[in-house]
């Protein structure tokens, strides 16, 4: 495939191209109330968000955020994650506090595209762009793409888990690995997704008609039920992932 990435700061026009880009990714994900920001990104950190052409075709898109991640300390990646780091952007710029690592926010491929190993390739092209832009640390909140199949299964449990050659079972945080990404620790809050029974079964498809945790395809751990309250809640956790990036 020939790969090409286009950043929003060099063509601002390819905004709508970004959004129609689907991914797949479950439909309440959308419904976190912290993507409103990401919507901003586009005015205030376009040189951070790139669409991948193949060709004419475009096949992806990777969102990161620049912040400043203080002391380079893991405990400073707080457990709210993906909400946290994004938010934390903004806020940061707006205090004028100057960034000096990125976080990654989605790297994602259209469905049709998947299974053709691109997932490295966006990887190090995310990687080019932060050294690019003058940045040598890079994080994610990284979701791990077999976690849905193990809902109940603990994420710290989960992260650990390797093959006999010693690299993560889960194949995304494989492609982390294998490009010198360093698991830190788990981000147990990292979305929260807040709905009525109607949204959710708008969102799902799914009855919602009973108190307790209902499995959701797609949801990496299950989404708690109250009928007394009307009310849904996902607490999704993730992966804090560092990439120490060399100087070239």
């Amino acid at each position: 495939m020939n790969l090409r990435a286009v950043t929003l700061a060099e063509r601002p026009e390819l905004e709508s191209v970004l959004w129609k880009l689907d991914s797949g990714w479950p439909t309440f994900i959308d419904y976190d109330p912290v993507t409103t920001f990401v919507d901003l990104a586009v005015d205030r950190f376009p040189e951070f968000l790139f669409i991948v052409f193949d060709g004419d075709d475009p096949v992806a898109k990777v969102l990161s955020v620049p912040f400043h991640w203080k002391g380079k300390d893991p405990e400073e990646l707080l457990p709210g994650g993906w909400d946290w780091v994004l938010s934390t952007a903004f806020l940061q710029d707006r205090e004028g506090i100057t960034p000096n690592s990125v976080s990654a926010l989605e790297i994602s491929i259209r469905t049709d595209a998947q299974g053709r190993g691109l997932a490295p390739r966006l990887l190090a092209m995310l990687a080019d762009n932060c050294r690019r832009l003058g940045f040598h640390d890079l994080v994610a909140p990284v979701r791990p793409t077999h976690k849905h199949l193990r809902p109940h299964m603990a994420m710290d449990e989960y992260a650990r888990e390797t093959r006999d050659d010693g690299l993560p079972t889960d194949p995304w945080l494989r492609v982390h690995a294998r490009a010198g990404g360093r698991l830190l620790r788990t981000c147990p809050a990292s979305m929260t997704i807040a709905g009525n029974l109607q949204q959710w079964r708008e969102w799902t498809a799914l009855p919602f008609d009973s108190t307790g945790s209902v499995e959701v395809p797609g949801a990496l751990v299950p989404v708690d039920v109250n009928l007394d309250w009307d009310l849904a809640v996902y607490v999704e956790p993730n992966v804090w992932v560092h990439h120490a990036l060399d100087q070239r």
